[in-house]
């Protein structure tokens, strides 16, 4: 009737590191970080296309208990951050609990032995009490809907699957995408092209991107007076809110603080294109900033001043095997495509097939009844399951704030039910719905009830309309309910110990397993 293991954390990137080292912090042991990488670190370990690095300063990317004092920059490469998370990893123990290579393939909970089953790639099936999917947003890539695309004859790659071996000298390029991945991507690669060609289909919302060395006095500072540190991060956590979280979540109360933006945003563009009336009118958005993840950049938009470049605006009507047709009937010859169209973020919650109470799939749950989750992290008939980013819990702020409370949260259940001697934890429905309910009524003042957000493709967005994954909410205050939400919001109960320990999704079906293995 012992499970594998008392957890099961799913992913082992910044959130799946964030879980080991909070479940260590509590006293638990007894847990598997699954990964189906190589190697820890998530989007940092998979994702080395020219010019990655992180997009919100470093100071607020970044465990605040683990602050680095080694940032080279204020926004470090890519390889940096890998680092950072082999540091976390090796310094609170988390190594040893890894299991790499391990994809999960499905979850089925087993309502008389209270305690999930995972099923992974390579056949076999491990159990865990409680799990918690950090799986995030950034991992399956979204390759392009376009006709003729396996036709192209030419060098393909997605940026999330770079090939170091790919050669970009001399050659024709073209880059379908300009989100933020294109944003970094295309002013690198620009210099060494014959020709590069950015196709675009939604224009996006820029900052300049205040990046700067870090002087080596700076880093000394920090390592023997941590404070000092600290106040920076206050400081760029300040400016985070005020100038992201809020403006999106509070735009009907502060729509001055989305249209200030917009007017910076504007006037980076004019001073980067030289007042080109014609390319700035291509890359303005149509959009309320914030519908769309903007992002920082540090010439971009300048890049399409040079005279290899060109913005292709006009729509995409297939692939051929020398290169892009669009619906004016031009057709350019290319030796690479690099498809920079971002990842499956909604559909990836989970990546597998989850199973909870009654055998109900979690997706098909979703699908039925809208995204929803109690307090971004449980969602009701899904015992013992707990998602780092699920519906509704990223504020839209650092990615570490968010792991931290909803860390928090799953633990602070975790260890009631062990104070209980519960073996069972699943929130109350009426407590979901009643957060489901509070949730939508505080959407109506969001950025994202504006018309402009409609057509803009935006993964912030599901097909009925909602924005799912940002949470109405400051950082500040899903930090604090997450410390102060009443854990009755859980019924917990203990295994009923003589009911037999069967799968109800198996159904003794011929050649499957019947039991826990």
């Amino acid at each position: 009737m012992e499970p594998d293991h008392e957890v099961a954390v799913i992913g082992a990137g910044f959130s799946g590191i964030g879980t080991a080292i909070g479940l260590r912090r509590a006293g638990i042991t007894d847990f598997v970080v699954l990964d189906e990488q190589d190697d820890a670190g998530g989007t940092w370990h998979a994702n080395r296309y020219p010019g990655i690095a992180v997009d919100i300063s470093a100071f607020s990317y970044s465990y605040d208990f683990e602050p680095s004092p080694s940032w080279s920059r204020a926004f470090p490469p890519g390889a940096e951050l890998k680092a950072y998370a082999d540091h976390c990893v090796d310094k609170y123990g988390v190594r040893p609990h890894l299991r790499l290579n391990s994809r999960v393939v499905r979850a089925v909970y087993d309502e008389s032995a209270h305690m999930w089953r995972l099923d992974l790639a390579d056949g076999v099936s491990l159990t865990a009490r409680f799990v918690i999917c950090a799986t995030g947003w950034l991992t399956k890539p979204r390759p392009p809907r376009i006709e003729g695309i396996e036709e192209f004859a030419g060098d393909i790659v997605h940026t999330a699957r770079w090939d170091p071996e790919l050669e970009l000298a001399g050659r024709r390029i073209g880059v379908i995408g300009t989100g933020a991945s294109s944003v970094q991507v295309v002013p690198e690669i620009a210099p060494e092209a014959e020709r590069l060609h950015v196709y675009q289909r939604t224009p996006i919302w820029l900052f300049p991107k205040p990046d700067f060395e870090v002087p080596r006095a700076v880093q000394r500072t920090f390592r023997r007076a941590p404070w000092t540190q600290r106040s920076v991060r206050l400081l760029t956590d300040t400016v985070t809110e005020v100038s992201f979280v809020i403006a999106m979540v509070q735009y009907r109360r502060f729509p001055f603080l989305v249209r200030s933006g917009e007017l910076i945003s504007r006037l980076y563009l004019r001073r980067q294109v030289g007042g080109d009336r014609e390319l700035m009118a291509k890359l303005t958005p149509r959009y309320r900033l914030g519908c769309k993840r903007p992002s920082f950049a540090k010439g971009y938009w300048r890049t399409f001043t040079r005279p290899n470049v060109e913005l292709v605006t006009e729509p995409i009507e297939r692939i051929t095997k020398t290169g892009i047709r669009t619906t004016d009937g031009r057709e350019q010859d290319l030796d690479v495509l690099i498809l920079a169209t971002g990842f499956h973020v909604l559909e990836n919650l989970p990546p597998f097939p989850t199973h909870g109470l009654g055998g109900r799939e979690l997706k098909e749950f979703w699908r039925t009844e809208r995204f929803q989750a109690y307090e971004g992290s449980s969602v009701k008939g899904f015992p013992n399951l707990w998602f780092i980013v699920g519906p509704y819990s990223f504020t839209g702020g650092s990615w570490f704030g968010c792991i931290d409370y909803q860390v928090t949260h799953a633990l602070r259940v975790i260890g009631e039910a062990r104070r209980r001697r519960a073996t069972e934890a699943v929130v109350r429905p009426e407590k979901h719905d009643e957060s489901f309910r509070k949730t939508l009524r505080r959407q109506r003042n969001t950025v994202f009830s504006d018309a402009s957000c409609l057509g803009t493709n935006s993964y912030y967005f599901d097909a009925r309309g909602d924005a799912p994954a940002v949470r109405p909410a400051t950082t500040y205050e899903a930090a604090w309910r997450a410390r102060r939400f009443d854990l009755d919001d859980y019924r917990y109960s203990r295994t009923p110990a003589q009911r037999p320990l069967v799968h109800r999704l198996e159904n003794n079906r011929p050649g499957g397993p019947s039991a826990i293995r």
